[in-house]
């Protein structure tokens, strides 16, 4: 599993493709479900309830897609298969704990210091930034793109704020420009692998 192999995997493989295709499933699954909070946690700073409930109302089967997308039958196998580093599984737990724990530094951090606008922005920039080993890690070169966008909405926000936009618009955006993120990466990797 660990070197490159032809775009048509030999029968051989059967395991690395079942976890190649494991893999990529429980990614479409974990980035549309973050997809969906970041979407609720836009809208709650839209002025509008009706667009906010709009919003909601789109996020659930704009996801409930990408899920049928990554579980379809008779889909045709992944074009290549993973090639993961050695202890991939456990270099994940210690990224994710990562992420978690400076997710709640910046809660904690912001809200002491009386700047919850900056929450948002903030938390994206983690979830981009974490995103950049777990591409090695999984073998999956989208997650880049994700690191990249979710940086660029973060340092947006930022912008933002400096502007002297209100707390909800900082959310709004952020949380919008986070979830389509989520979502393009989740559709990304249920339909091309």
């Amino acid at each position: 599993m660990t070197q490159p192999t032809p775009s048509t995997p030999p029968a051989t493989d059967a395991e690395c493709v079942a976890l190649t295709r494991t893999l990529r499933r429980r990614g479409t699954v974990v980035l549309s479900v973050f997809a969906v909070v970041w979407a609720f946690a836009g809208a709650s700073g839209l002025a509008s309830s009706g667009a906010a409930l709009a919003v909601q109302i789109i996020a659930v089967p704009v996801t409930a897609a990408a899920l049928h997308l990554a579980y379809r039958k008779g889909a045709a196998p992944s074009p290549r298969l993973v090639s993961l580093p050695a202890n991939w599984a456990r270099s994940v737990g210690i990224v994710n704990v990562v992420e978690l724990a400076a997710i709640f530094g910046v809660i904690a951090t912001s809200n002491a210091s009386g700047h919850p606008a900056f929450v948002p922005p903030a938390i994206a920039l983690v979830v981009g930034l974490h995103f950049v080993p777990l591409a090695h890690l999984y073998d999956q070169w989208q997650y880049k793109g994700t690191a990249v966008l979710l940086s660029a909405v973060a340092v947006l926000g930022f912008a933002l704020i400096a502007a002297g936009l209100s707390d909800g618009s900082v959310r709004a955006v952020v949380g919008l420009g986070s979830a389509v993120t989520l979502w393009a990466s989740a559709y990304h990797v249920a339909v091309k692998g």
